[in-house]
């Protein structure tokens, strides 16, 4: 069988995917990255905003058309599948096999069936399975917990993936231990709320330890990045910061999604914390992380929001300084709290103020990034950029940089670089030794060609 998937969403469903095409691979499954040649089509499905939900609809109608064609399993896996609405579009195209979050392990089960299957429980030996490490990759992702014990009225997450169940932390170890073997340099912790690790539906596990003393047995496991994603200010605690640090190898870079800078709106949203809660998790971060690279969520336009709401939103942007963030127009999701009871802005209302955060954003991050030029920074280099004579890769702080090829560093690997450009979301650098001094760039095949392509001077 030839399979493929397609991801649509966060960092928890490439996880998810790699767990799957690793049960796929083990029954005897070629994964192949065109539907062309594809048996079995299997989505994984984002329901957090409209956008990746009309994405989805959108490709199964294609799949449908093939199907008419020709043999073609098509199989639908991720949060959208555990809703409703992902059910009724699955009857209305026809999907094969229906997998929830917490049914992962089903898949083999669903593609001996002989009917349609859908898996749709929350299966407890999810949380035990560790998969193998992805071969011949530098980062890889390492799930921590599953759920969410919150209940944003935004948000869909507690209703596809559940109540919140932290992996036991010998599992967690023992994929890491899979990961170092495999040569992986950089590994990201993920669950949908990673402070709230060991402290289940609200109470602690018993020999779990805090997320704190996690990140402390992770960065000194002989891993040589670790980085988590995502946090809740809720949950956040001066320890966090501390465990940073305290260990080298834990990057300092936070990524704390704030959602808003009002705190009224901040109640409607049921995030459970004010503006000055927030303010002062950031102080705790530099208190002990001066030089913390900061990121964020910021939903715009959320029912209610008024101009004066947004107006604290801005200002708590400036207040902060935040390096990055993902900012997003409010999307009314079916089965939350506000889709139900509250009633949506206008679209252009929506639309106007995202434009305003988003160039706000493009300003900070402008001066951020400018202040790293002339810094030498440790890079993960990926591979090659889109210019061949290039590599790309990322800071410890998580910054996209784009380096020349250099004499003994022509692919992936963990090298220093000076920054010498920057621009709000692209740095451009030179490769250097240990001393700071430039490694010789290999030369150009057609250097005019080169200069006139290469990403410093497209900059």
């Amino acid at each position: 069988m030839k399979a493929m998937i397609v991801t649509y969403g966060c960092q928890m469903n490439e996880y998810d995917t790699h767990l799957v095409q690793s049960q796929l691979v083990s029954f005897g499954a070629d994964i192949v990255d065109s539907v062309d040649v594809a048996d079995f089509v299997l989505l994984n499905t984002c329901a957090i905003r409209g956008k990746p939900v009309e994405k989805v609809r959108s490709l199964l109608g294609d799949l449908r058309k093939i199907r008419a064609r020709r043999p073609l399993v098509i199989g639908m896996m991720g949060c959208l599948a555990q809703l409703e609405e992902g059910q009724q579009m699955a009857r209305k195209f026809g999907v094969d096999i229906l997998l929830g979050p917490g049914s992962l392990l089903d898949i083999g089960k669903a593609l001996e069936s002989n009917e349609r299957f859908w898996g749709l429980a929350f299966r407890d030996e999810l949380h035990d399975h560790v998969p193998p490490a992805p071969a011949g990759q530098l980062q890889a992702h390492l799930t921590i917990m599953r759920g969410c014990d919150h209940h944003c009225t935004y948000c869909i997450v507690p209703t596809t993936r559940g109540p919140q169940v932290s992996r036991h932390p010998d599992d967690i170890l023992r994929e890491l231990d899979s990961l170092l073997v495999a040569g992986v340099q950089e590994v990201t912790l993920l669950g949908q709320n990673v402070n709230a690790y060991g402290v289940d539906q609200g109470a602690r596990v018993g020999g779990y330890p805090s997320f704190a003393n996690l990140l402390r047995l992770v960065g000194r496991s002989g891993v040589r990045r670790v980085k988590f994603t995502t946090s809740h200010p809720m949950n956040f605690t001066e320890d966090v910061a501390a465990a940073m640090a305290d260990t080298p190898a834990i990057c300092e870079y936070v990524h704390l999604p704030v959602q808003s800078g009002s705190s009224r709106v901040l109640r409607r949203m049921a995030r459970e914390y004010t503006r000055e809660d927030y303010l002062r998790h950031v102080a705790d971060i530099r208190k002990h992380l001066p030089h913390a690279v900061l990121a964020t969520d910021i939903i715009v336009g959320f029912p209610g929001e008024t101009e004066e709401d947004f107006q604290d939103t801005l200002s708590l942007y400036d207040e902060v300084g935040f390096d990055s963030a993902y900012m997003f127009a409010y999307s009314p999701r079916p089965g939350t709290p506000s889709y139900k009871h509250f009633d949506d802005l206008p679209r252009e209302v929506k639309t106007e103020r995202l434009e305003r955060l988003i160039a706000r954003q493009k300003e900070w991050s402008a001066r951020k990034n400018a202040a790293k030029v002339g810094t030498i920074q440790e890079l993960l280099l990926r591979g090659e950029a889109h210019d061949s004579g290039f590599l790309e890769g990322h800071t410890r702080g998580n910054h996209p940089t784009v380096v020349p090829k250099a004499v003994g560093v022509t692919g992936p690997g963990v090298h220093l670089a000076r920054i010498e450009h920057a621009t709000p979301h692209m740095m451009y650098a030179t490769l250097v030794d240990s001393a700071g001094n430039a490694l010789p760039e290999l030369p150009k095949l057609n250097p005019e060609a080169a200069a006139l392509t290469s990403p410093l001077a497209m900059a």
